[in-house]
């Protein structure tokens, strides 16, 4: 009884610390959320300069999922977890200095490499293998939640720490340290707290370990019910980019006040996240007793939320219940977004290729940030009003009924 209780509380606080990595990683990537117009005016950079940063991200961060098929497997995550934490503070002191344009950008590239490439996959594995099949919504829910709530606390230090030091340069070269600093001391703290229990084991038949590695790659890319569950947190993933458009669309339709656009971007973006974690979480595991039936439910409750939206006399409405009703929405697919890595485990990829399908899932599954934003921007700058929002809407229903049709066959063949 014992040993039960102290296995629990050693997964949990494994979990806590995940979490506070998960939600610190990414706050120098997304520095812009905090210093954008410091980066302009006091580092130099002009909108199109600081958008390429992260067109250098996205492109290292695609490219190189495909080879964290082979790091997160071939690699104990007691090692890949912490060097990928201090390898982000490493380049965040390199933007401290306020480096060129190129500098700029090499820094982003180096960002993605061991944000995304070394950490996120292995991160998603870790979170996989601490719970039974049973746990997974609950775990990836809690996941979620929890770096909502460190998004919050930690982005509020930085600007805090801004403030402090006079604002302007010092005040963000000392907010760029401070993610920094936090950053590098949770990745030695992973380092410590982390086992290093999914080594590759070999038997006196193996080759080698980079043959099991890659026998796992190919098996993985094989499995036809890995690839639709990486194809669910596409869709998930493609409506989701849809809801930072709901922000203009409260503007121009509605005529949001100035002062409850940040409010509302705060709610959209980490109060959902906090909810929508636990939420998800527990109807998969709790109600469901399945994260991709879960799922299959929330795309068509999306489907029919969505046209029904469409249909509301928006241009008299109060901005109030346009706020509720967009807020609702991006409710249902914050839950989905919790849990759309979950079903890995259900759909039956082997825990020993527990990275390699990570990996993939990311690969396909992050897709839509690369077209995503560029399509619904695209549509917004030809049709103007409510006529360009609504096809962005419609197309937000459509990936969402793309999903339900995908869960649905992957829950039928799961079945057979």
């Amino acid at each position: 009884m014992k040993k039960t209780t102290a296995l629990f509380a050693n997964k949990w606080v494994q979990l806590g610390f995940l979490v506070l990595g998960g939600g610190t990683i990414y706050k120098l990537s997304s520095i812009k959320d905090v210093f954008y117009v410091p980066m302009q005016q006091d580092w130099g950079l002009t909108n199109t300069e600081i958008g390429l940063g992260f067109t250098y991200y996205a492109i290292v961060q695609t490219i190189g999922y495909f080879f964290s098929m082979y790091l997160a497997d071939r690699f104990s995550k007691k090692y890949l977890l912490p060097a990928g934490l201090i390898g982000v503070a490493l380049c965040g002191a390199y933007l401290a200095t306020l480096p060129s344009f190129l500098g700029y950008v090499c820094a982003f590239a180096g960002l993605a490499l061991f944000g995304e490439v070394v950490y996120w996959p292995v991160l998603l594995k870790a979170v996989r293998l601490l719970g039974t099949k049973e746990e997974q919504g609950r775990l990836f829910g809690f996941l979620e939640a929890g770096r909502g709530i460190v998004d919050v606390i930690v982005a509020s230090g930085a600007l805090g720490v801004f403030v402090l030091f006079g604002e302007g340069k010092a005040g963000m070269q000392a907010g760029i340290i401070y993610y920094t600093i936090v950053t590098a001391a949770v990745g030695i703290i992973t380092y410590f707290l982390v086992d290093n229990d999914d080594q590759i084991v070999l038997s006196e038949q193996d080759q080698s370990a980079d043959a099991k590695v890659f026998s796992g790659i190919l098996h993985v890319i094989k499995d036809l019910n890995t690839w639709l569950a990486a194809l669910v947190i596409f869709f998930v993933y493609s409506t989701y980019t849809g809801l930072t458009y709901f922000i203009p669309f409260l503007k121009d339709i509605y005529g949001l006040p100035v002062a409850l656009v940040g409010a509302y971007g705060i709610i959209n973006q980490y109060g959902l996240k906090m909810v929508g974690g636990p939420v998800g979480g527990f109807l998969s595991d709790k109600v469901f007793h399945s994260p991709l039936k879960y799922l299959r439910f929330a795309f068509l409750v999306a489907v029919i939320g969505m046209l029904l939206f469409i249909q509301l006399p928006h241009e008299s409405m109060n901005v109030y219940l346009g706020m509720t009703a967009t807020l609702g929405f991006g409710a249902i697919i914050f839950t989905q977004r919790a849990v759309f890595f979950a079903p890995m485990e259900e759909v039956g990829a082997g825990r020993e290729y527990a990275g390699s399908s990570m990996a993939l899932g990311c690969l396909i599954g992050y897709m839509p940030s690369m077209f995503g934003y560029t399509l619904y921007g695209y549509i917004l700058d030809n049709y103007s009003g409510i006529s360009g929002y609504n096809k962005v809407f419609y197309i937000m229903a459509l990936f969402s009924l793309l999903g339900f049709v995908c869960a649905s066959w992957l829950v039928k063949r799961i079945k057979n």
